[in-house]
């Protein structure tokens, strides 16, 4: 398996990352189930505050593990503050985690039930960062806003990612890692707890795009989740009640 040929196969699936990248047995890994009985409420955890600019859309790109849309990060035109974080961390993308059918596919799980998808809109601390590479490798460097689909949008210049939040903002906060190689455990989570809604026409369309190169025999990308990672004596924090 060479370290660009990660995927999510049965020859290069999550269970082969390790062989890559030996992090991904760390103590902070992500995602986790949320067992809310072991939730702990914290008042101290702020509203959290969004401000997004439309114009920092920039394109919408097929990565091989997900779709992405890119922001264009250079000033801190969007950004996300407030909640569990110390300072602003600026808009990188968002992209998408699905499964190969509608029961199944995001990648956090909350009392055992598992979503249709799960959006992650990716951040970076650019209070104390110059950059997305430099932050991934820093304990409070990024933060990720995790929000989860149950079973509609594709304009992505001048587009405003709060389009995509359910209209309340609370949420559940832990200390984990980026979900896909080269899974650093620089991430803030912040998962918020109501859903958005998702067509099965939708999630039928995520699962035709190639994680293939061109030249190579077409293969689908029906499945892009990573399994659970165990919490290893973390403490999932609540903003509510």
């Amino acid at each position: 398996m060479s370290r660009l040929s990660w995927g999510y196969a049965e020859h290069n699936g999550p269970v082969h990352w390790n062989e890559l990248f030996p992090i991904a047995e760390g103590d902070q890994q992500s995602p986790i189930e949320i067992k809310t009985k072991e939730v702990k409420y914290d008042s101290s955890l702020r509203p959290l505050c969004i401000e997004y600019d439309a114009s920092s859309a920039k394109i919408i790109r097929n990565s091989g593990h997900s779709f992405n849309v890119d922001f264009d990060d250079t000033e801190d035109k969007s950004v996300l503050h407030g909640g569990p974080l110390t300072g602003r961390y600026r808009l990188q993308q968002f992209h998408l985690h699905w499964g190969s059918a509608d029961d199944h596919g995001s990648e956090h799980v909350v009392d055992g039930v598992r979503s249709a998808a799960e959006l992650h809109v990716v951040h970076w601390n650019s209070n104390k960062y110059s950059s997305f590479v430099e932050a991934a490798h820093e304990p409070d460097g990024l933060a990720v806003l995790g929000v989860f689909l149950q079973g509609k949008q594709t304009r992505f210049t001048d587009f405003d990612p709060v389009c995509l939040l359910p209209p309340s903002w609370d949420y559940w906060t832990y200390p984990g890692s980026l979900t896909v190689p080269p899974l650093f455990e620089s991430v803030t989570w912040i998962i918020l707890k109501q859903p958005i809604s998702i067509s099965s026409q939708q999630l039928c369309t995520f699962r035709t795009l190639l994680c293939t190169a061109e030249g190579e025999a077409a293969t689908f990308l029906l499945s892009n989740h990573r399994p659970l990672q165990p919490l290893k004596g973390r403490q999932v924090r609540a903003s509510f009640h």
